[in-house]
């Protein structure tokens, strides 16, 4: 089987030590050399929200501030899809959530696992390399409940899940099963329901909306952020009380500020917004508590700290609200959440890793959340076998500021929430499909009786609020992009692998 070797001699400008030197290293026991990896991923957190890429926010980000004044912003960084479900699956397993049964759309609570059985996801690649593994938080992902009766969605609370985190490569989960507006409303630990369902609670109230569902005895929606953050804490301190020093990774997909919109006492008034303003405050407190925890265990110079979101910012922010005080959750891009313009899937990715990424840089690289595979594969010096990480690029070489002759992916394809397709190469964005894919204007009902084009061309360095469509004028890139598009499908992956002749060379991994 080919197998794809993600980091070459490539002259980083640090020393490097060969796979051979890191194996005996790993045989010997030793995995003090490989970083910590933080993963921390906001819910529908805008672009244009944090104070350090939107230079007219007025919501003021200062915890999140700090990780871009100490470490790498990307300014053209990509989620999987518009919206939650596929993003995640696309996160932890380096594959574009369309190529599974998931085709639009999201899952709810009680969907069963989405991720194929067998198929490696960041956590399983990992712990090879003696990490210790957890995912706090939403999963979102699918897990099979056990059935009171298989002929209604009955569940037997009581029972152990099936095909949750812990069977995807996680040593430990702590969290709920979907959006905190979707039922069932309880903590998961590992398998088990924390707290047995006591009582059905439900919010029809705009911003603090939740579905009515059966809810845990110690469950509390205003309290599921505090709790989440407490257990991501606990964590790291648990592994800093190890006997034997192992490196960790923490997923940690937060709850907020997706709907209910619900910060708690401290935040409420404090962003000068409105709730949602409020609530995004309380996610940047989030960070700066992940943040505080690894300077206090000394592990802050050898931990890779990734804060990003999964999507664009939700209508539920109400914009008309927040562009009354003057706040842009898209900054200039356009659309939002479930849409296919930019502001449905350009997201914020910030990078800190003290020993190797330098302070305050910025970077135009363009970037997708499935890159996270091939980087982790990277910075272990690891290959990936051909049914792995197949729409995953290492992206190593633009967080330590490698020079680069050329990009690092060749082109990264968009999806909105009802299917629809776009795909990205350099300054040039093709849309196959007449409206937004999503939920702002034009909806594709809209879009046909408008009589919009089925296609639409954006020059990005020109028009990066996607005004102007130059289909028309420009054919030739119209059909490259299509023709690339479906070779990516066909060939199920857009990830190149490496070529026989190019197994033979040396490879090395940065030194840590």
């Amino acid at each position: 089987m080919k197998r794809r070797q993600f980091i070459r001699t490539i002259g980083y400008g640090i020393a490097g030590i060969h796979l051979s030197g890191l194996a005996n290293a790993l045989d010997q026991g030793s995995h003090s050399a490989l970083p910590n990896i933080v993963y921390i991923l906001a819910d529908d957190l805008g672009y244009g929200d944090l104070s350090c890429l939107n230079e007219n926010s007025k919501i003021h980000t200062p915890h999140i501030d700090r990780l871009a004044e100490e470490g790498i912003s990307f300014t053209d960084a990509h989620s999987g899809s518009a919206v939650c479900t596929p993003t995640r699956y696309g996160i932890l397993t380096g594959r574009y959530c369309w190529r599974s049964r998931l085709k639009k759309g999201v899952l709810d609570g009680y969907s069963p696992h989405l991720i194929e059985e067998g198929r490696m996801t960041v956590a399983s690649l990992l712990k090879k390399y003696g990490y210790a593994a957890a995912c706090i938080g939403k999963w979102h992902l699918g897990m099979n409940w056990a059935k009171s009766d298989d002929d209604t969605r009955d569940v037997d609370y009581t029972k152990p899940i099936q095909h949750g985190p812990n069977a995807n490569g996680f040593d430990y989960f702590f969290g709920i099963s979907a959006s905190l507006d979707m039922p069932p409303y309880v903590y998961i630990e590992n398998d088990k329901v924390a707290s047995l369902p006591d009582r059905h609670t439900e919010n029809n109230d705009e911003k603090e909306f939740w579905r009515d569902g059966p809810t845990g005895a110690d469950f509390q929606h205003i309290d599921v952020l505090p709790a989440l953050t407490e257990k991501a804490v606990s964590f790291i301190d648990r592994q800093a009380q190890r006997n034997e020093p192992h490196p960790f990774f923490l997923y940690f997909p937060l709850p907020a500020p997706h709907t209910p919109i619900l910060p708690t006492s401290e935040f409420k008034g404090k962003s000068g917004t409105n709730a949602y303003g409020d609530f995004v405050l309380q996610v940047d407190w989030t960070v700066g508590q992940i943040v505080n925890a690894l300077k206090r265990h000394g592990m802050e110079d050898n931990t890779l700290l990734i804060f990003t979101s999964d999507n664009g910012c939700s209508p539920r922010a109400d914009y008309k609200e927040l562009a009354a005080v003057g706040h842009h959750p898209s900054y200039h891009f356009r659309g939002y959440k479930a849409d296919i313009f930019e502001g449905g899937h350009r997201i914020p990715f910030l990078a800190r890793w003290p020993r190797k990424i330098k302070p305050h840089t910025q970077t135009d690289e363009i970037i997708c959340l499935t890159d996270l595979m091939a980087t982790c594969a990277g910075i272990v010096g690891d290959s990936l076998p051909e049914d792995a990480g197949e729409d995953s690029y290492n992206i190593l070489p633009a967080l330590l500021g490698e020079k680069r002759d050329k990009p690092i992916c060749e082109a990264i394809v968009h999806h909105s929430i009802d299917g629809s397709f776009s795909i990205r190469q350099g300054h040039w964005k093709l849309v196959l499909c007449s409206g937004s894919g999503g939920w702002s204007d034009p909806r594709p009902e809209k879009a046909k009786e408008l009589g919009l084009p089925p296609i639409q061309l954006y020059d990005m360095q020109k028009d990066f609020a996607e005004r102007t469509n130059v289909y028309d004028q420009y054919p030739e890139i119209v059909s490259q992009l299509t023709q690339l598009l479906e070779r990516y499908k066909t060939q199920n992956r857009s990830a190149p692998l490496d070529s026989p002749a190019g197994k033979s060379q040396k490879y090395s991994i940065i030194s840590f």
